[in-house]
């Protein structure tokens, strides 16, 4: 992503916090996996948003209208002996010149140079409990220039919630944020396919799981947005399964849960299809009962609608289409304000997507749902689990269906990020025969 998209980005921003506000916001630290190993680093995506710095130990400072310069970032120096160890750092000279910093010092330097930022300042935007350790030292230098005030030194006053402010931002996507959300959904959409047309009962879910993985980063994706849920049979019905090492029979439904980040953007998708390529009657009626509450969601998410409608539209469809199958006995609209459906239905319908699976951004404020507007990205998700349970016909047992897409909200209504990715009973059934 250019450049010039992280500079609009601070911009705005600097309307926000304004004069007298400073904003300080450090990226993730790196992780240890089993001793001296460390997981695959992620920078934490606040950090990013603002900064399209990918580098551990670094932090970054706003100050709006500083003369000396606004924008600081505090990263590791180059070292030739450890880039030859760990690879190429930008350096100081690097934040400057490729990551367009108004200027740079060491990230070691912190605990001298930060507390005299501050001095000038009002109001601090930090947030407060991401980073514990952090926190310490905020608090640490926030004390150090209390007690040197009887000697004319100032010091903040106000405590603000950054994240609050950059989460309002990030809610909204530019055409820069659409593109690679886009870019991420093409390529789970490859992968999703080539999981169809490998599936044979008699693999075991972890083979599809590399299926899965193999095409993200072929198509240069280096990491999947979340753990990969591949569930067959009785293990479709598991929400959050993500063992991944049953073995696939012939007869069941496989339901994969699976996407990728692009440029640290990422697409979220779930299909549910036969292992053997064939629905069975009881699976196709389930199924298609799914994917009509989805069609019927994606139908209510345009601007000025809101989550609840989204919801509502895949409740009344699911809860029609179990009393239609025996599955629900009573009046429809009783079993729903009874909330009935949730013994086969017990999530909501989606969730905001952006550089998180599970974006940022308020659902409701002031107890009112936020209403859907232009550039809002989300998934449409809904589901029906039947496990083994008494009361219910076995035909139905080990039946898990979710159809799940990445939706845009437009001026005029919405586009399905996901669309080319095939969700009817006959084009899946003619893909894996292929």
């Amino acid at each position: 992503m250019d450049k010039t998209e992280f500079a609009q980005r601070r911009q705005q921003l600097k309307q926000i916090i304004g004069e007298g506000g400073i904003a300080i916001l450090p990226t993730a630290p790196e992780r240890v996996r089993n001793r001296d190993v460390h997981f695959f680093y992620r920078p934490d995506s606040d950090f990013y948003y603002l900064t399209g710095f990918a580098e551990p130990d670094a932090l970054m400072v706003f100050i709006p209208n500083r003369e000396q310069g606004e924008y600081l970032l505090f990263c590791r120096e180059k070292d030739p002996e450890k880039e030859l160890w760990d690879g190429k750092r930008a350096g100081l000279e690097g934040a400057c010149e490729l990551f367009g910093a108004d200027d740079a010092f060491p990230i070691t330097d912190i605990d001298d140079i930060i507390p005299n930022l501050m001095e000038s300042c009002q109001r601090i935007y930090y947030p407060m409990g991401s980073y514990p350790e952090f926190d310490h030292k905020i608090n640490d230098w926030i004390n150090q220039l209390r007690t040197q005030a009887r000697n004319g030194h100032t010091f903040p006053s106000e405590m603000m919630a950054l994240d609050v402010v950059l989460h309002e931002m990030r809610l909204y996507k530019s055409e820069a944020e659409i593109a690679a959300l886009q870019k991420a959904a093409d390529i789970a959409v490859k992968a999703h396919e080539r999981a169809m047309q490998n599936c044979r009962s008699g693999m075991t879910e972890y083979e599809l799981e590399a299926d899965i993985y193999h095409e993200f980063i072929r198509n240069g994706s280096r990491s999947p947005s979340y753990p990969a849920i591949v569930g067959g049979g009785e293990n479709s019905c598991i929400l959050h399964y993500t063992e991944n090492n049953g073995l696939l029979h012939d007869g069941d439904l496989v339901l994969i849960d699976a996407g990728c980040e692009y440029d640290y953007y990422a697409s979220d998708i779930t299909r549910t299809f036969p292992v053997n390529g064939r629905f069975t009657e009881p699976q196709k009626q389930i199924y298609n009962l799914v994917l009509d509450a989805q069609l019927a969601a994606i139908e209510q998410a345009k601007p000025d609608n809101t989550w609840d409608d989204v919801y509502n539209a895949t409740v009344e469809v699911i809860t029609q289409g179990l009393v239609d199958l025996g599955l629900l006995v009573g009046n429809v609209a009783d079993l729903i304000e009874s909330k009935a459906f949730r013994q086969f239905y017990m999530h909501k319908a989606g969730h905001w997507l952006g550089m998180d699976v599970h974006d940022v951004g308020l659902y409701k404020k002031e107890e009112q749902l936020i209403p859907l507007q232009a550039g809002m990205v989300l998934t449409i998700e809904p589901g029906i689990y039947i496990p083994q349970q008494e009361g219910v016909d076995p035909k139905w047992w080990n039946i898990g269906v979710r159809i799940e897409d990445d939706v845009l909200i437009t001026e005029t209504g919405c586009n399905v990020l996901t669309d080319q990715l095939i969700k009817s009973v006959d084009d899946i059934e003619r893909l894996m025969r292929k």
